[in-house]
């Protein structure tokens, strides 16, 4: 299942990423690309 997800920058340069069609499955990250996986690992935890 694929869900959409945004994506933000802080000012330090790291990363938050949330689901918006699954309330509070947020997730954040140093790089972009561990945000996503975080968010992955999130996504799957939310909708077990």
């Amino acid at each position: 299942m694929k869900f959409k997800v945004i994506i933000e920058e802080d000012e330090e340069g790291s990363f938050t990423i949330h689901v918006p069609s699954l309330p509070g499955c947020i997730s954040e990250g140093n790089t972009k690309e561990e945000a996503i996986k975080n968010i992955k690992e999130a996504i799957q935890l939310y909708t077990y």
